[in-house]
């Protein structure tokens, strides 16, 4: 059965975003930019917030982006893209809206034949997706930085998740990558 797997970035006091959205505290050097290639070969769907589908789900590849963008985005273009959202019912790129229960669609999508299912944010869909125990894997790039205040990557869930500890890994700019299993 194909598994939801939240993966992102998040600083060391528990951030996704600083106060005004900013990400520049990531670090994203050549060992990133590998786990992320070989992360999207595991995928064959990506489920987006409407928010987190307009900021990042449909950039603008051109001439001058990296050959990482192209190919990474390349990939992900290709995908099933769903994006949750009660306000547009349209959206740019193959991005496909969706307006219903969340449990709904994630049981349906689980039980077809395909790669796992990328549930890329934002925070309040991380929310639903773990206040309903949608999520069956973490995977954390926590970054080398205290950001202090901002959007935090849990926030109002409300039930108890045990997680079994899959792998560590470390990078040469201080990124710790942590994946764990949910517990069910």
């Amino acid at each position: 059965m194909r598994k939801v797997i939240l993966c992102l970035a998040v600083s060391f006091d528990g951030f996704i975003e600083g106060p005004n959205g900013e990400i520049d505290w990531i670090v994203f050097g050549e060992d990133g930019g590998s786990d992320l290639t070989a992360f999207v070969e595991e995928i064959d769907t990506v489920i987006y917030g409407r928010i987190s589908y307009e900021m990042w789900g449909n950039p603008k590849i051109t001439e001058e982006s990296s050959d990482f963008e192209k190919n990474f985005y390349g990939k992900l273009f290709e995908m099933d893209r769903y994006v949750f959202s009660t306000t547009r019912h349209h959206f740019d790129g193959n991005g496909k809206a969706i307006g219903g229960d969340a449990t709904e669609l994630v049981t349906r999508l689980k039980t077809q034949p395909g790669k796992n299912i990328w549930l890329y944010g934002g925070a309040s869909l991380i929310t639903t997706f773990m206040n309903k125990g949608l999520v069956d894997e973490f995977r954390l790039a926590i970054m080398p930085s205290i950001i202090g205040e901002g959007k935090p990557l849990f926030k109002n869930v409300r039930n108890r998740t045990d997680l079994k500890l899959v792998r560590v890994e470390h990078s040469a700019s201080g990124v710790l990558g942590v994946t764990y299993e949910a517990v069910k």
